[in-house]
């Protein structure tokens, strides 16, 4: 009785590690990689993005998709002969030798971007723009009925004919506001 009892303890415990170690947890374990890729390729579709980006990305996704079921559904040995192991580490190096042979390329895009990023001008736009002119009312109105601009300050084509019509315009500026005070 106590032999049977052993027996039946012990193919039982090798019933439930066959059943934890079996070959789709394995797969389960193996194939996670390229459940997390389809994950990855799914995301990107949720984001907005192009025509043609949007095709590739279905066609990405259908591979991914094909290869990750592949992978669930068949043995390891079967899984790397019709897919193969690729080699990450030459991967990894040629990216290396990409960005060696292209680094100053990218290193003067970057400054070029970051110093662009420093120049843009950035406004509130949660809050209205409000210009203010010198003069505004009736006081405005007398000035612009006032102001005489000469013809050459309409389009002045070097520094000192701008700086005379600035100058220009002080000097009339100030005798509107000796007649207008009166």
């Amino acid at each position: 009785m106590k032999t049977m009892t052993y027996l039946t303890v012990i193919y039982t415990v090798i019933a439930v590690f066959l059943l934890t170690f079996s070959a789709s947890t394995s797969a389960k374990k193996r194939c996670k990689p390229l459940l997390e890729k389809l994950h990855h390729i799914q995301t990107m579709q949720r984001k907005g993005y192009s025509l043609k980006r949007g095709q590739t990305l279905r066609v990405k996704e259908d591979k991914a998709r094909d290869k990750w079921w592949q992978c669930e559904h068949s043995s390891l040995a079967s899984f790397k002969m019709k897919y193969g192991k690729k080699n990450k580490k030459s991967k990894k190096q040629s990216k290396k030798k990409k960005l060696a042979k292209n680094s100053t390329y990218y290193t003067k895009m970057n400054i070029k971007n970051a110093y662009l990023v420093n120049k843009v001008a950035r406004f509130n736009q949660g809050s209205a723009i409000v210009i203010k002119a010198k003069y505004q009312g009736d006081k405005k109105w007398a000035w612009l009925a006032f102001y005489q601009q000469p013809i050459k300050c309409q389009r002045p084509k070097n520094l000192n004919i701008f700086a005379y019509c600035s100058e220009d315009k002080q000097q009339q500026q100030g005798v509107f506001e000796q007649k207008y005070n009166r």
